[in-house]
């Protein structure tokens, strides 16, 4: 018996199988982009932990820092108190700009939800405090497009998805 298919909205499987497939494109990417450049790595969003336990995987020896409301993580993927940041995004990298200052050669930014124009409007608000973060030269990875003077958006990999996924270097 064969399945119809709506051709221009994929079920979740699909499309969470895209993000993954795109999410994991763009890193491994960065990874390449940034090796030899020195600094931290950022996730803004740890979620689950997915991408974090992946970043430790990329970057082992690099000092991770972990952005989120609170943790939803199993304990294996969860960082050290002095590298999880816990509440509001405005607040935690604002906070972490005046602690750190220019600190980091990636930073994964995965702050999507249902509601996009949540997503949006926290885009907005978050992007210059990325600025704030980021090194010259470095990376940042986003599942929301962002707009600041600073990051120029760069193409993405061959291998990505169909998931619409963003890749910014910061200007030198």
């Amino acid at each position: 018996m064969e399945v119809e298919h709506e051709a221009a909205k994929p079920d979740r499987l699909e499309r969470m199988i895209e993000r993954l497939v795109t999410q994991r494109a763009c890193l491994d990417y960065a990874a390449h982009i940034i090796a030899e450049l020195p600094g931290v790595i950022l996730e803004v969003g740890l979620g689950k932990g997915r991408t974090f336990d992946h970043l430790r995987w990329l970057f082992p020896g690099r000092e991770l820092y972990a952005f989120d409301r609170d943790v939803h993580a199993p304990a294996d993927v969860v960082p050290d108190s002095q590298h999880l940041l816990i509440g509001d995004f405005r607040q935690t990298l604002a906070a972490a700009g005046a602690d750190l200052g220019p600190c980091a050669a990636l930073i994964h930014a995965d702050i999507g939800s249902e509601d996009s124009a949540r997503d949006l409007a926290l885009a907005g608000t978050i992007a210059p405090l990325i600025e704030q973060l980021i090194l010259p030269d470095a990376l940042v990875v986003a599942d929301r497009s962002l707009s600041a003077a600073t990051l120029i958006a760069q193409p993405l990999p061959a291998t990505v998805g169909e998931f619409p996924y963003f890749i910014y270097q910061a200007a030198a």
